[in-house]
């Protein structure tokens, strides 16, 4: 149990992030949560009930950031985890993601969880730690993917740099999720069309991931046990990147785009 403890989520209303969210609180953790998704957000606070904190408010925007650390400091004092989890993507090259938009998402996915461990810095408490959600396309793109590749590849640097300034005061790590079924963490009006059996079995586990895999392991580096994992990044995608792949091997062939 996590009663006491103060666990901050950005982008906690869909997806991963309600899934955390949702974690933490059955682990009796007060949870205080950022997301632009204010209708899903309110809906998330009813559904925990209990004393959590939900604000609706821009990650890129950096008086949003400051509003809701103070919120969350006036309202706990203190912090003990911080789970940097909001991005957002507007495609790339391909698609004219223009200088400001693709600045956008590097403000939602690297300069947001700089700018919450600075203001929380002062105020983390004993075996704080901090878990930075990256993806495994910080190693791997697919076409037209400029934006979200380049903030999640960022974080993943940012995540050790900032285990090395927080060194004593909050470990910091970092989880790469792979392909990730989050349709149950959303509202029906989003869901996207479920896998198919083949997308199931390109994976080494035999499954696509859900995001109680991703909870799992921030659990875990969140907890006592981890206590000598620090500046890491964790790949979790069931092996899927582990894959070689060769036009006409394993059953897969190429068809080159026009």
């Amino acid at each position: 149990m996590l009663a006491g403890k103060v666990c901050v989520i950005t982008g906690g209303a869909n997806g991963i992030g309600r899934c955390l969210a949702e974690a933490f609180a059955a682990r009796q953790a007060s949870v205080a949560i950022l997301d632009c998704d204010e209708a899903a957000g309110r809906e998330l606070l009813a559904r925990l009930g209990g004393n959590h904190l939900f604000m609706a408010g821009d990650a890129a925007a950096e008086r949003d950031l400051a509003a809701f650390a103070e919120r969350v400091l006036n309202t706990y004092g203190g912090v003990d985890f911080l789970i940097n989890n909001a991005c957002r993507s507007h495609g790339g090259l391909l698609s004219g993601c223009s200088y400001d938009r693709f600045l956008e998402v590097l403000k939602v996915g690297v300069a947001a969880p700089y700018y919450l461990s600075m203001l929380f810095q002062a105020h983390f408490r004993p075996g704080a730690s901090v878990v930075n959600i990256s993806s495994t396309r910080a190693f791997q793109s697919q076409r037209n993917t400029e934006s979200y590749s380049a903030a999640k590849g960022g974080i993943a640097s940012l995540t050790h740099a900032l285990a090395m300034s927080l060194a004593g005061v909050a470990r910091v790590n970092c989880i790469a999720p792979g392909w990730i079924d989050t349709r149950d963490y959303h509202p029906a009006s989003a869901k996207t069309p479920p896998p198919t059996a083949a997308d199931h079995r390109q994976h080494a586990a035999g499954r696509i991931g859900r995001p109680e895999d991703i909870a799992g392991l921030v659990m875990y580096l969140c907890s006592p046990e981890a206590a000598f994992i620090d500046g890491e990044g964790i790949v979790i995608d069931g092996g899927m990147s582990r894959q070689m792949i060769y036009h006409g091997d394993e059953g897969w062939s190429f068809t080159p785009p026009a």
